[in-house]
């Protein structure tokens, strides 16, 4: 890589040793808020059963069809959506 008229050397590879690297952007994830994610969830439409196995997917699923319905269902069940999408749920109940 030249930068002006100084040339920084590249690291050597890890595995091989090799001078002969180059930079390389990776993959990355993009975080949404909670607020975003139940804009963006839509509750119409058939669910496979992976859908129902991620206990994120029914909380979020549970909340933005309260939002739909204009019902209020309070802080307790907020609490509870979140402690089933954490599995605190279940270990609570065992």
């Amino acid at each position: 890589m030249v930068l002006g008229s100084k040339r920084r050397s590249c690291p050597a590879c890890e595995r091989c040793h090799s001078k002969r690297t180059r930079r390389v952007m990776s993959s990355f994830a993009v975080h949404e808020s909670e607020g975003s994610r139940l804009d963006n969830f839509s509750t119409g439409g058939a669910r496979d059963d992976s859908f129902y196995k991620d206990s994120r997917n029914v909380g979020l699923w549970a909340k933005k069809r309260a939002k739909e319905m204009g019902v209020d269902l309070g802080s307790k069940f907020d609490e509870t959506v979140e402690k089933a999408r954490s599995g605190k749920l279940i270990k609570d109940m065992t």
